[in-house]
């Protein structure tokens, strides 16, 4: 899968060395597939009004679903810090819910 999503976005993008992959496999079973892309090649990926990005999206639920495999993708931006996977601490909190 990581071969057919690099083949179609290598394809988009101004600078293919760029691109990378992630593969993370998730409790439930499902693989989720993070693309990453070099500086200024993001909006490439995406498309206009989204319709690039939806169009591989399809495409790999497509050929994971011929497969056997429940996928998901995700487009990665640069310029956004990753997601925190906790919530805040209860610690950094005051009592009325505002952060201290």
């Amino acid at each position: 899968m990581e071969d057919f999503i690099s083949f179609i976005v290598k394809h988009l993008v101004e600078k293919p060395e760029s691109v990378r992959i992630e593969t993370i496999k998730e409790e439930n079973g499902r693989i989720l597939y993070k693309l990453y892309v070099g500086q200024g090649d993001l909006g490439q990926v995406i498309g206009k009004e989204g319709r690039t990005a939806r169009s591989l999206r399809t495409l790999v639920f497509a050929a994971a679903a011929r497969r056997g495999i429940r996928a998901g993708f995700e487009i990665v931006d640069p310029a956004m810090p990753p997601k925190s996977a906790e919530p805040p601490a209860w610690s950094a909190m005051d009592s009325s819910g505002e952060h201290a």
